[in-house]
């Protein structure tokens, strides 16, 4: 290569850097202008006289904490914990799509909404993520008063992989005991990322599970809810996008194990896609009514 060569490579080079390191800041800006656009979007749905405490700590790490929307006057309301999704590796409690429409529906009805975060992959696998959610209920049940709210009178509730952690918690609960839970009311299972994680690792799979479960069977069996359902847990209601190929027979697959089990439960087919049964829940419609009906009965 001759001079004229080298130079241009070196100013290639370089611009290159510096593209990469303009992406990296302009990246980094979006980031938190995505994150405060999601905050913004969850206060300005707010319903009025709202109490709104923020990033309870109920561990040692920053992502272990959890927002509470609780009705002005609450005393004694039931409790809905929602736990967010994101391929167990992403995912925020303030995102609009998992609380704005939540709140805006069950505040005004007496309830109190708690929306956690938990630890992730790389570093954080689901079985200690499922810990983690129970760390959390554990605290908000210790804590239910102080927000108005019934330790005795919580429901779970998921959304993709927080579908999945909640359903794993409903079927081994002694993850939730021996982190100090009480018994919950009952499960929500939105559009479970996976219900039967040994028949999803057998089959076709996007990448994403290779990343949360590994290659180990062993290591499927312990994380999946079909497997460890042993015994009769709380009601549970699995709702499931009919668009999607595995969801509603996993869903029917494990209500049925349910059943089986002497308790109750119910598969909801809903012609919705994955991310819009999480954002629409609380939206005046037959599917919302479903949901909140399961929820009063077993309130």
């Amino acid at each position: 290569m001759d001079r004229n060569g080298k130079r241009w490579w070196l100013g290639a080079c370089l611009l290159l850097m510096a593209g990469g390191a303009l992406a990296q800041t302009r990246g980094g800006w979006a980031e938190r202008w995505r994150e405060r656009q999601s905050d913004a979007g969850v206060e300005a749905s707010l319903p009025a006289g709202t109490r709104v405490v923020r990033d309870v700590a109920y561990g040692s790490d920053p992502r272990q904490r959890f927002d509470v929307y609780a009705p002005a006057q609450a005393l004694d309301a039931p409790v809905i914990l929602m736990v967010h999704g994101g391929g167990w590796r992403r995912g925020d409690k303030a995102m609009p799509g998992v609380v704005a429409n939540k709140v805006a529906y069950w505040v005004p009805r007496g309830a109190v909404v708690i929306s956690v975060n938990y630890r992730m992959l790389p570093d954080t696998p689901p079985l200690e993520q499922a810990r983690d959610v129970a760390r959390a209920l554990a605290l908000a049940q210790r804590r239910a008063r102080e927000w108005g709210g019934n330790p005795a009178r919580f429901v779970l509730m998921g959304h993709s992989a927080g579908a999945h952690l909640v359903a794993l918690l409903a079927a081994r609960p002694e993850l939730a005991g021996e982190q100090g839970a009480r018994p919950w009311r009952g499960t929500v299972s939105l559009d479970s990322a996976c219900l039967d994680v040994v028949q999803t690792m057998r089959g076709r799979h996007f990448p994403l599970y290779d990343e949360a479960f590994g290659a180990n069977p062993a290591d499927w069996l312990a994380v999946s809810p079909f497997q460890q359902l042993r015994a009769a847990p709380a009601p549970f209601l699995a709702v499931c996008s009919s668009r999607r190929r595995d969801s509603c027979p996993q869903a029917h697959a494990f209500v049925d194990k349910v059943h089986a089990q002497g308790s109750r439960g119910r598969a909801l087919e809903e012609d919705l896609t994955h991310a819009q049964i999480n954002k629409t829940l609380g939206v005046p419609s037959d599917y919302t009514t479903e949901v909140d009906t399961f929820l009063r009965s077993v309130w």
